[in-house]
C-alpha cells in the first residue's frame, strides 16, 4: 500500500513539477534553511542557559563577549529561520496558485477548440468543476510539500544532534520518533474517511440546494415549496450527522495525538533530570534537547497530511487530464471562398444527421446565396433551419459534402440571446477593439440606438446576468448589433427578431438589408412580412432544401410553400 502511493506521488510530482519548477525549488530551499535553523536555535537555547543564565545566577555576573555571542546566534538563528518559514510558504504558493492556473487554462484552451458536438457531449457544470475544483485539487499537493521535505531533513538533523547531545536519551527519543510518526499517519487516515464523509453531504446539499435556486420559478409555480423545503431539510440533516461524526473522531484522535508526545516529553524531562543529577548532562543541554523534540512533534503531522493529500490531487489530476487527452474534434469543414467572389455562401452535396444511427436532416443538399442578398429560410417547425444555420456557420460539420463561406466569415444570432453580466460595450464588442461608428451603425442597425441612448449611462449600462435588466427584445436586438459589430460578411438570424413586434421586426430587418454592401443576410421567418422583405427565400421541406427563388415564384410553383404561407397568414390574423 504505501509503495503504490509513493509511486502515485512520484509519478504525479513529475507532472505537475514540469509546469512551474522553479518555485517549487525556492520553497524547498526555505524550507530546508527553516530545518537547519530549527535545529540551530536548540543549539542556542542551550548555550544562553548554560553560559548566560546559570552564570547570571550562580555568580551574578555575565561575561559580555559571552552576552554578546548568545544574542548573536539567537537572533540571527530566528531572523534565518524567519527568512526560510518566508520563502517556504510564499514560493510553495506561488507553486500551487500558478500550478492550479495552467492547469486551468490548459484546459480552457482545449475545450474551447473543441467543436460543438463536443460541447454537447459534455455537462457544463462538470467541465466548469475541471477547470476550477479539479485543478486545484490536483496542485493542492504542493502547497504542503516543501514543509514535509523539511520535515524530513528536520528529523534527520534532530536525530543526529539528539544522541549527540546524550547518548541514552538520545537514543530513548529517537526510538519515539517513528511512534509519533506512524501515530499521526493512522490519525490523518482515519479522519480523513470521516471528513470525506462530511465532504460528499456538503457537495450534495450545494448541488440540491443551486438546483433549487434555479428552479425557484417552477417550485413557487406549482406549489411546491413545503416538498422542496422537506427535501433540503433531509439533505441537510445528513451533512449536519456527517460533520457531528467528523468533529467527535477528531475530538477523539486529536486528544490521543496531541496527549501522547506531552506523556513522552514527562518521561524524558524524569530521565533526563536523573542525567543531570548524575553529571551526565548539563541543563542547557536538556533544555535544548526537550526544545528540539517539543519543536519536532507538530511538522510531523504534516507527513501525514501530505500521504492523505496524495490520492485527493491525483485524483482531481486524473479529471483533468482526462479532458486534456480528449483528441481535437474537427470544428469545422467550412471551405473560405474569396473575397473578390460573387458568391457569400455555398453547399455541396451536403449530408447531416445529429448521430450515425438517426435519419438523416438533411440529404445531399446543394445552393449558392448571392453576395448582397437577403436570404429568408422558411420551413415547418423541426424541418431543420436552425440545424442549416449552424452548419454555415461552421458549428456543425456535415458528414458529407462541404461548405463554403465569403472571406470575412459568419455571424449567427440565436433565436434566444446570451447576454454577459457585464455593459452594454462589453457586450456588443466582446473585449475587441472596435470603431465607434460601427457600433453606432449596428445600434442603429438592429434599432437599438433609441433605448440604448435613453438607459441612465448608455452604452456603458450594466445590463446583469443574461442580461437581466433588459427586455427580452432588447436582449436580441442587442445580440443583433454584436453581430452586426463583428463586421462578419455573412449574417444568420435564427429567428432573432421573435420577441418583437411586427413593426420593429420589419424595422430592423430593412435597416439590416440595406447594409447589403457589407452583409449577406440569412434569416429564419415565421411571418410572413420578414419573408415579403427578402430578396430570395429558401424553402426547407422533408428534410431537402428547395432551390433559392423569390417568393413570388415558390407561391407559384412550390404548392408546400403556399399552404404553408396560407398558414403563416391565418396564425397572424388569429393573433
Amino acid at each position: 500500500m504505501e509503495q503504490s502511493r509513493f509511486r502515485l506521488a512520484i509519478s504525479l510530482l513529475r507532472q505537475l513539477l514540469k509546469l512551474h519548477p522553479r518555485p517549487f525549488l525556492i520553497a524547498v530551499a526555505g524550507a530546508s534553511v527553516y530545518a537547519v535553523c530549527t535545529v540551530a536555535s536548540s543549539f542556542g537555547l542551550g548555550y544562553v542557559v548554560d553560559e548566560v543564565i546559570i552564570p547570571r545566577f550562580q555568580s551574578d555576573i555575565v561575561n559580555g563577549q559571552t552576552f554578546v555571542t548568545a544574542s548573536f546566534i539567537v537572533i540571527g538563528v530566528g531572523l534565518l529561520r524567519a527568512v526560510g518559514v518566508v520563502f517556504r510558504r510564499s514560493y510553495a504558493g506561488i507553486s500551487h496558485w500558478s500550478t492550479s492556473e495552467s492547469l486551468s487554462t490548459q484546459i480552457i484552451k482545449h475545450t474551447m477548440r473543441q467543436s460543438t458536438t463536443w460541447h454537447q457531449q459534455h455537462m457544463t457544470g462538470d467541465l466548469v468543476a475541471r477547470v476550477g475544483v479539479d485543478s486545484d485539487t490536483a496542485a493542492s499537493i504542493l502547497g504542503p510539500l516543501p514543509f514535509s521535505t523539511s520535515v524530513i531533513l528536520l528529523v534527520v538533523l534532530t536525530s543526529v544532534w539528539l544522541v549527540v547531545i546524550d547518548i541514552p536519551l538520545g537514543l530513548l527519543a529517537v526510538t519515539i520518533i517513528p511512534l509519533l510518526f506512524a501515530l499521526n499517519i493512522g490519525y490523518q487516515r482515519r479522519i480523513d474517511r470521516h471528513f470525506d464523509s462530511a465532504q460528499k453531504a456538503l457537495g450534495d446539499f450545494s448541488e440540491a440546494v443551486h438546483e433549487s435556486f434555479d428552479g425557484v420559478m417552477v417550485v413557487k409555480a406549482f406549489g411546491a415549496e413545503d416538498r422542496e423545503h422537506l427535501r433540503l431539510g433531509g439533505i441537510s440533516s445528513k451533512l449536519r450527522d456527517a460533520r457531528i461524526n467528523a468533529v467527535k473522531a477528531r475530538a477523539i484522535f486529536e486528544a490521543f495525538v496531541d496527549g501522547t508526545p506531552s506523556l513522552v516529553n514527562v518521561a524524558l524531562i524524569a530521565y533526563g533530570a536523573i542525567r543531570v543529577r548524575n553529571g551526565d548532562l548539563s541543563i542547557g543541554e536538556l533544555s535544548s534537547f526537550i526544545y528540539l523534540f517539543t519543536l519536532l512533534v507538530f511538522p510531523l503531522r504534516i507527513i501525514g497530511y501530505l500521504l492523505s493529500e496524495i490520492p485527493h490531487s491525483s485524483s482531481g489530476f486524473k479529471r483533468v487530464r482526462e479532458i486534456l487527452d480528449e483528441p481535437l474534434d474537427a470544428q469545422s469543414m467550412i471551405v473560405t471562398l474569396p473575397q473578390d467572389s460573387n458568391i457569400a455562401v455555398e453547399i455541396h452535396d451536403a449530408t447531416f444527421s445529429y448521430a450515425e444511427s438517426d435519419a438523416p436532416i438533411f440529404s445531399q443538399v446543394n445552393f449558392s446565396v448571392p453576395v448582397g442578398s437577403t436570404v429568408a429560410v422558411v420551413g415547418e417547425t423541426g424541418s431543420g433551419k436552425s440545424t442549416l444555420l449552424k452548419l454555415i456557420a461552421g458549428l456543425l460539420r456535415p458528414q458529407v459534402g462541404s461548405v463554403h463561406v465569403l472571406q470575412g466569415g459568419s455571424a449567427l444570432v440565436f433565436q434566444e440571446p446570451f447576454l454577459f453580466s457585464g455593459s452594454l460595450h462589453f457586450n456588443l464588442t466582446l473585449g475587441k477593439s472596435i470603431h465607434v461608428p460601427d457600433i453606432a451603425r449596428a445600434l442603429w442597425a438592429s434599432v437599438s440606438e433609441e433605448f440604448v441612448s435613453n438607459l441612465e449611462n448608455g452604452i456603458d449600462t450594466i445590463v446583469g446576468e443574461r442580461g437581466i435588466s433588459l427586455s427580452g427584445g432588447q436582449r436580441q436586438r442587442i445580440a443583433l448589433a454584436r453581430a452586426i459589430a463583428s463586421g462578419r460578411t455573412v449574417l444568420l438570424l435564427d429567428d432573432t427578431t421573435s420577441a418583437l413586434d411586427p413593426a420593429t421586426e420589419s424595422m430592423v430587418l430593412e435597416r439590416v438589408s440595406s447594409l447589403s454592401d457589407i452583409t449577406t443576410t440569412i434569416v429564419v421567418a415565421s411571418r410572413p412580412t420578414t419573408v415579403k422583405i427578402a430578396d430570395l427565400v429558401l424553402f426547407v421541406h422533408q428534410g431537402k432544401v428547395h432551390e433559392l427563388a423569390t417568393h413570388e415564384t415558390l407561391m407559384i410553383n412550390n404548392q408546400a410553400y403556399a399552404n404553408l404561407m396560407k398558414s403563416f397568414e391565418m396564425d397572424r390574423k388569429a393573433s
